[in-house]
Order: structure tokens, then sequence, then C-alpha cells
């Protein structure tokens, strides 16, 4: 069973930065592409950024490019979310999860390319 645990989140004002952490187990983690996702209150969940299985690629939302950093460490099965400059509308429960595709050649960027989602971590910014 693949299980994905977030954990960074919390409380910060707008301007400061949070590092977010998604431990992976259960999967060949390095063979995967792996993304960040938000959610904010009464809105669908949305794509922030994803790394592909290497760690060579990334992509990111237009809403977060120059501020946030993705990256991976495949000897700890770990990815970051490194998030600096935050502002008030990044306010949300930020997940993690898997990309279906095994060494996929597109850096997925869709919901429905993801699966083994974690629980989320709530990152609140306050004005």
């Amino acid at each position: 069973q693949v299980q994905t645990v977030e954990s960074g989140g919390g409380l910060v004002q707008a301007g400061g930065s949070l590092r977010l952490s998604c431990a992976a187990s259960g999967r060949t983690f390095s063979s995967y592409a792996m993304g960040w996702f938000r959610q904010a209150p009464g809105k669908e969940r949305e794509f922030v950024a994803a790394v592909n299985w290497s760690g060579g690629r990334t992509r990111y939302a237009d809403s977060v490019k120059g501020r946030f950093t993705i990256s991976r460490d495949n000897a700890k099965n770990t990815v970051y979310l490194q998030m600096n400059s935050l502002k008030p509308e990044d306010t949300a429960v930020y997940y993690c999860a898997v990309d279906r595709a095994m060494y996929g050649l597109v850096v997925a960027t869709t919901v429905n390319d993801y699966d083994y989602w974690g629980q989320g971590t709530q990152v609140t910014v306050s004005s």
C-alpha cells in the first residue's frame, strides 16, 4: 500500500516562508513524478508544482512561479515544496500525490493524473 504523508504547514505572515515535506512509502519512489496541489475552502483542488521521477524537470502553476520551488530527494523518498514570499491567497490545504505513470515522459499537472493522496497540511498566510 502506497502512503504519502505531508508535513511542514502552519501559520505565517504575508511575505514569509514555509517548507513543506512529503514522505512516500510503499512504491519505488524514484520511478514516479510527484506533485503538490492545494485546496482552499469552497474551491476545487488545484495544481501547484510537480517534479519528474529524476528531479530534472519541474512545472509550476503561474500563480506560484518565482516564489515556490519543488525538489525531491530519492534517497529519502521525500519531495519538498519551498514556499517564499507567501501571500494570503496561498492559504489552503496542501496535498502531495504520486503520478500514475512510471517514468512519465511528461510532468503531469492535473488532479486525475495523480493517485495516493496524503491527508494534507494546512498553510495559513495572514495579511
